[in-house]
C-alpha cells in the first residue's frame, strides 16, 4: 500500500448518491445488509471513482482493468451515516473489498505514509517498514493479514512475475510506474533494478 491522495467529489455526487441515500436513512436509520443492497446508490459513483483514482486499487496499488468496487472505508453496517459519503469511499478490487468486510483494523490509504509497507525480496511478501512505532506496525500487519496480501498466492505470484519480467527486460520501470506503483517505488527505493536477476536466481538455486 502507498499513500493515496483524497480527491474531491464530482459535481453530480450529491444529487446522484448523497441526497437519495440520506432520504433512505431518514426512513430507516439502521439498515441491515439486505436493505442496504436495495439502496446501493454508491454504485452510481463507481465510474467517477475509477476516473478520480486513475483506476488504481487503493489497497494493492494495482491498476484495475475491471472488477473494481466501492469500498466503504468505515463499514456502512457500523457507520450508516457514512454510507453515502464520497470521502468514505475507496476504490478497491472486489476480492480485497470482500476480505476487508467490516474490519476497522485496516490502514486508511488516505493516511498511510510512504515506507509503512515494504517489499521483501525474493519472497515478494509485503512487510512493515523499519522504524515504525508499535501501534503503526501492528496496524500494518493487521492490514496485510486482513486483506490477504501475502496469503493470496495469486497476488504474491503476480508481484514476483512482474519483477522477473522486469529483470528479463519484458517490462520496464515505466510500465511498473503506470500499472503497479508500489512495486515501482520499492524497486527504486531498494535500488535493485540491476540486481533482480541475481536475486531471483539465488532463490531458484536455494540461496547458494
Amino acid at each position: 500500500m502507498i499513500p493515496v491522495q483524497s480527491k474531491p467529489e464530482y459535481p453530480d455526487f450529491d444529487a446522484q448518491v448523497r441526497q437519495r441515500g440520506q432520504a433512505f436513512l431518514q426512513r430507516n436509520p439502521s439498515p441491515n445488509s439486505r436493505e442496504f443492497r436495495k439502496h446501493n446508490y454508491w454504485t452510481m459513483a463507481l465510474g467517477n471513482l475509477y476516473e478520480a483514482y486513475d483506476r488504481v486499487c487503493a489497497y494493492t496499488s494495482r491498476e484495475l482493468t475491471h472488477s473494481g468496487s466501492v469500498d466503504h472505508y468505515r463499514p456502512k453496517s457500523k457507520h450508516p451515516h457514512l454510507a453515502y459519503e464520497w470521502d468514505n469511499y475507496r476504490l478497491a478490487r472486489q476480492t480485497i473489498n470482500a476480505r476487508k468486510g467490516e474490519s476497522e483494523e485496516v490502514v486508511d490509504p488516505f493516511i498511510v505514509q510512504q515506507g509503512w509497507f515494504t517489499l521483501d525480496l525474493p519472497s515478494c511478501l509485503i512487510k512493515p517498514g523499519q522504524g515504525l512505532s508499535r501501534e503503526i506496525r501492528s496496524k500494518v500487519n493487521s492490514t496485510i493479514n486482513t486483506l490477504g496480501l501475502n496469503r493470496d498466492e495469486g497476488l504474491v505470484g503476480e508481484r514476483c512475475s512482474l519483477l522477473i519480467n522486469l529483470a528479463d527486460g519484458h517490462v520496464t520501470l515505466d510500465y511498473l510506474n503506470q500499472h503497479y506503483r508500489f512495486l515501482y517505488i520499492e524497486v527504486v527505493r531498494q535500488d535493485v533494478h540491476d540486481s533482480l536477476r541475481e536475486i531471483f536466481s539465488m532463490q531458484q538455486n536455494g540461496g547458494e
